[in-house]
């Protein structure tokens, strides 16, 4: 179940019509998860730096169970999102940053459980 959190500069009038679900979307063909297992925030407008400069930016949390837990993996979604994103936000990738946390099944809570027991 990946949790992508995408937070930007941007005013929400310069993403493009349906970037959440085109992020949704991306997301779960880069990850290999069915999309209804994809959970999607995206936050716009907000005062941000990368780099010491107020340039528009991206910085784009990917958190999520099994794929994302080593170098290897990470290496292979990095291209891919920053592929994607450059492709739709237009911004250079030096303005572009991805975080990812490893979850374990037992860190998520869903229908009055956790992961591990559905």
């Amino acid at each position: 179940m990946p949790f992508l959190e995408l937070d930007t500069n941007l005013p929400a009038a310069q993403l493009p019509e349906g970037f959440a679900n085109k992020l949704s979307a991306a997301a779960a063909k880069i990850l290999d998860k069915p999309e209804a297992k994809v959970n999607v925030t995206v936050k716009s407008d907000l005062t941000m730096l990368v780099g010491g400069s107020s340039a528009p930016c991206v910085q784009l949390a990917i958190t999520s169970i099994a794929v994302v837990g080593t170098a290897e993996q990470n290496k292979e979604h990095s291209a891919r999102f920053f592929q994607f994103l450059t492709q739709e936000l237009g911004l250079p990738t030096d303005r572009i940053l991805l975080r990812f946390y490893p979850l374990e099944p037992w860190q998520l809570g869903k229908n009055g459980t956790v992961a591990t027991f559905l």
